[in-house]
């Protein structure tokens, strides 16, 4: 019951995309110095709100994360990662998700004192 309110919802999304944006930040550091490799990037998490939320409504099921290859800045072996740039995705997934844990249980804890039961 609890999790169907959309605040719930909402912040585990957003904890998932702020993992998989880790992952995939992650991932193209590691390939940074194969010939050739196309770095990935994954949507905003606004946009995938909009989509899950027009595809929900047309009675369709979202299916997880969209990435794409970043085709610019490509080194002269043809690898476009710029490791600083994923260094800050990195950082900047771990405050994501870090925020999207906290107001989770924050709202948790809000719920069940709202119903009197003990942390």
């Amino acid at each position: 019951m609890i999790s169907n309110l959309d605040i719930f919802k909402i912040y585990s999304a957003m904890a998932r995309h702020s993992a998989e944006s880790q992952r995939v930040a992650a991932t193209n550091i590691a390939r940074a110095d194969e010939p050739g490799y196309k770095a990935s990037e994954i949507e905003s998490f606004q946009d995938y709100l909009t989509r899950t939320s027009s595809s929900q409504a047309m009675g369709m099921e979202a299916r997880g994360f969209r990435t794409h290859d970043i085709e610019d800045g490509a080194s002269p072996n043809g690898n476009t990662v710029d490791i600083e740039q994923e260094v800050f995705k990195a950082a900047d997934a771990v405050g994501q998700h870090e925020m999207a844990v906290t107001v989770y249980t924050k709202s948790l804890d809000l719920l069940r004192s709202a119903i009197g039961k003990k942390m």
